[in-house]
């Protein structure tokens, strides 16, 4: 499941990256933009969904996603794979601190601006593999 975090209307990459795991052989159910956190658990439980994907590219992905984990787990999908990616924060700060502060929002993975969508496609089979055969997803 893909989709556009908060009052972000930047849908073109979201878009780019569905059709990739598509392409890919993913089912995905793409939310689109401006879509409430919320929206994410509710279609999460609706279409029983493996993983979620967030972008946000308006800066506000910090602020968007604080708590987002935790609507998940209240939900009863404590194990559903959780990617964020974009331009998440205000101005220009070092990534490395950028994904921690993601990371210990509760997010598996965090990818920086300008990420390849084959990179992406690649860490989700990794994690999917990883996942079935009952390891830890690997940094």
């Amino acid at each position: 499941m893909t989709g556009v975090i908060g009052a972000d209307t930047h849908i073109v990459g979201n878009r780019i990256l569905s059709m990739a795991l598509e392409e890919a052989g993913f089912e995905v159910i793409a939310l689109g933009a401006i879509t409430p956190a919320e929206d994410f658990v509710k279609a999460a439980i609706e279409t029983d969904a493996d993983a979620v994907m967030v972008s946000s590219l308006y800066g506000q992905g910090e602020l968007d996603c604080r708590g987002f984990r935790d609507l998940f787990i209240e939900a009863g999908l404590d194990d559903i794979l959780i990617y964020v990616g974009g331009n998440l924060v205000v101005g220009k700060q070092d990534w490395p601190d950028v994904e921690r502060r993601f990371l210990a929002m509760g997010f598996d993975r965090a990818f920086p601006p300008n990420t390849r969508t084959d990179d992406v496609v690649e860490k989700l089979n990794a994690d999917f593999a990883a996942r079935a055969e009952g390891q830890r997803i690997a940094e």
